[in-house]
């Protein structure tokens, strides 16, 4: 193995996912073509289209249970970015929940917010 190409995102509705993953967290669709009884929905940042996301509708009790807690206490999604103070306050303005404010460590910058179901993602710039 050499790359991670798919993680997989359980969601209650696609529509819901794609506005709340491309309007406020500027991630793209790569796919949403129709696949089998459902959709096949990918998305990607566009500096690394080598990984996406893939939304999976949960259609079980068992699946729907999953949703929001998919990493359980600890961050479903580590992002990187070039400016984590001012894509923190866009996000903020744009209602994204946040764990508190961006702190600094030796390792860079960094601050905990959640997708729309609740997921943990950290968002974090190198120093």
């Amino acid at each position: 193995m050499n790359e991670l190409k798919l993680f997989n995102l359980m969601v209650k509705d696609y529509a819901a996912a794609i506005e709340f993953y491309t309007q406020k967290l500027t991630f793209e669709v790569a796919e949403d073509v129709a696949f089998g009884d459902g959709r096949w929905v990918t998305l990607k940042l566009s500096n690394t289209p080598e990984c996406n996301i893939s939304l999976a509708l949960a259609r079980t009790d068992e699946d729907q249970a999953l949703v929001g807690k998919q990493g359980g206490s600890f961050p479903l999604l580590g992002v990187g970015t070039q400016d984590c103070l001012g894509d923190y306050q866009r996000m903020k303005e744009a209602g994204v929940k946040f764990h508190g404010e961006p702190q600094a460590g030796p390792w860079g910058t960094g601050v905990m917010f959640e997708d729309l179901y609740g997921n943990k993602i950290f968002m974090s710039q190198e120093s």
